[in-house]
């Protein structure tokens, strides 16, 4: 009797590698790639690839997790984002591979601090985004200056030479150009400091400890 051979179901594979069309750029889980926005005028939407796969007819989908740019954000852009600054989402969604148009480079943190040049595919994320909430992890970061802001790395700080807190040049009363020049740079909480650690020196010379 004749055997009846099992239909192959039209199924989904996981492919290694996706190359971005017209280019010799190949993108694979883990990579974060620039994707075609849906109105002209905006940014490329950047991602995480997730997965890559295929279907039958040869049509490739990329799971992907999104980053969010500040202004996509609940609380908007905000005084201390940096230009390249991205958020980590929760929001993961599946894209036809077509809508990918470059690779980039989304760096820690510390690492973004640490380059000597920002090219246009470098960005950094210092904090995971939940869409649904718009609550950020971490929720709290170091502050600096006395305007009391988190760190952002597109303004020029100058560090005082004391306590090594980090100031914008603004905020202490210089301009950006003056700091430059600067060679070493003493912040007034710590000038006052000096200032009355000298005058109680001055006024109580250390003889034996007693008091005449």
């Amino acid at each position: 009797m004749g055997m009846q051979m099992a239909k192959s179901r039209p199924g989904k594979r996981d492919l290694d590698s996706y190359t971005i069309r017209g280019t010799n750029k190949v993108v694979r889980a883990g990579d974060c790639v620039l994707m075609r926005p849906s109105e002209d005028d905006k940014a490329p939407y950047v991602a995480r690839v997730e997965r890559i796969e295929a279907d039958n007819r040869n049509n490739i989908k990329v799971h992907v997790r999104w980053y969010y740019r500040p202004e996509e954000s609940l609380g908007g852009r905000r005084q201390f984002h940096g230009s390249k600054e991205l958020f980590l989402s929760d929001h993961y969604d599946a894209q036809s591979a077509h809508t990918i148009e470059g690779k980039c480079i989304v760096h820690s943190f510390k690492n973004y601090t640490k380059l000597e040049n920002v090219d246009p595919e470098d960005y950094y994320c210092r904090f995971e985004y939940k869409a649904a909430t718009g609550s950020f992890v971490p929720d709290r970061v170091a502050v600096y200056c006395k305007c009391e802001m988190p760190y952002n790395p597109d303004d020029l700080m100058v560090q005082c030479e004391e306590c090594k807190d980090w100031y914008h040049p603004a905020c202490v009363g210089m301009t950006s150009e003056q700091a430059k020049q600067l060679a070493d740079f003493v912040c007034s909480d710590c000038l006052s400091e000096k200032k009355k650690s000298q005058n109680t020196y001055a006024a109580f010379p250390l003889s034996n400890g007693k008091v005449k």
